[in-house]
């Protein structure tokens, strides 16, 4: 998620003097603007704010858990963090909902968390609190929203258009990117289970000087999520097996029962008159347990 935030100043700096007028009018400027946009580090942002873990699951009796931030920029920054609810597309994307679908369940009404917003000087951390509050009735099943933290911008010495002065005959465009970071809240409560399956394996033809890309279909099943890494591994007609490409932390979300994935494989690979394998497991921290497998053989 990406914010950009307009301030006014009473000079024109750089080479934006080239192009404003001292009173400027914001749609005959939008042309600018956007080209503008495009030159901005999109990603510096979100670089610059570590998070871990990058998920949290509440499981069995568990009533506590923390998350620590750390701004790994070289300037001061704050951020406001809230709760929100996301649903994942079938291709992996995430949009935001308010009104839950069938098997759809939040976990923001269970949750509370301190502090709401923060601080942080260059290389400094902190540990944000969440604590878990079920209900006497709270259903079986598994419950899930997304923490996220956005980053504001920097308003210090910056004057509105509507409160500069009548000597102030021009003023400055200030853009700043502000992208926003979240990581999913999970609440599992009462019997969860699940279960996930790898089909449509198909090695598809890429296009001129692209790598070649495999795509699958995953299948859910169940009242909880999956989570793990996917690997592909190829071997050749008498020869060993061999891992090509690893692909880690992919979830199916409840209530989404299909995930499709594409997984580019290594430009310059030889793939022919052998076997491609595809894995996907829990995590190592989870234990690493085989959950899905399919093979495709390859003329």
């Amino acid at each position: 998620m990406i914010f950009f935030s307009i301030s006014a100043k009473p000079r024109i700096v750089g080479f934006l003097a080239q192009y404003m007028p001292a009173v400027f009018n914001m749609r005959k400027c939008r042309g600018l603007m956007l080209g503008l946009l495009m030159l901005l580090p999109q990603h510096h942002a979100l670089a610059d704010l570590m998070l871990h873990p990058t998920r949290i699951v509440f499981e069995k009796n568990q009533r506590a858990a923390q998350l620590e931030l750390i701004n790994n920029g070289t300037e001061a920054a704050t951020y406001r963090i809230s709760l929100v609810n996301r649903r994942m597309s079938e291709m992996g994307d995430f949009s935001a909902i308010d009104t839950p679908a069938p098997g759809e369940q939040f976990a923001d009404s269970l949750l509370r968390y301190s502090p709401r917003q923060i601080t942080l000087a260059p290389g400094v951390g902190q540990v944000v609190r969440i604590m878990l509050r079920k209900p006497a009735n709270l259903a079986p099943g598994e419950y899930r929203s997304h923490l996220q933290f956005d980053k504001l911008p920097d308003v210090k010495g910056a004057t509105s258009i509507e409160t500069r002065g009548a000597a102030d005959k021009e003023i400055e465009i200030v853009l700043t990117a502000l992208i926003g970071a979240s990581i999913p809240v999970i609440v599992r409560h009462g019997e969860t289970t699940a279960s996930v399956g790898l089909s449509h394996l198909e090695l598809q033809k890429p296009a001129a000087g692209q790598a070649q890309v495999l795509s699958l279909q995953m299948h859910r099943s169940g009242n909880r999520s999956v989570y793990g890494d996917l690997t592909v591994s190829f071997t050749p007609q008498g020869g060993g097996e061999q891992v090509i490409a690893k692909v880690g932390g992919v979830a199916v979300y409840t209530p989404n029962s299909l995930r499709r994935a594409k997984l580019a494989l290594p430009s310059g690979l030889t793939l022919a008159r052998g076997t491609l394998r595809v894995t996907y497991r829990e995590r190592l921290e989870a234990g690493g347990k085989l959950l899905a497998e399919a093979a495709i053989v390859l003329p």
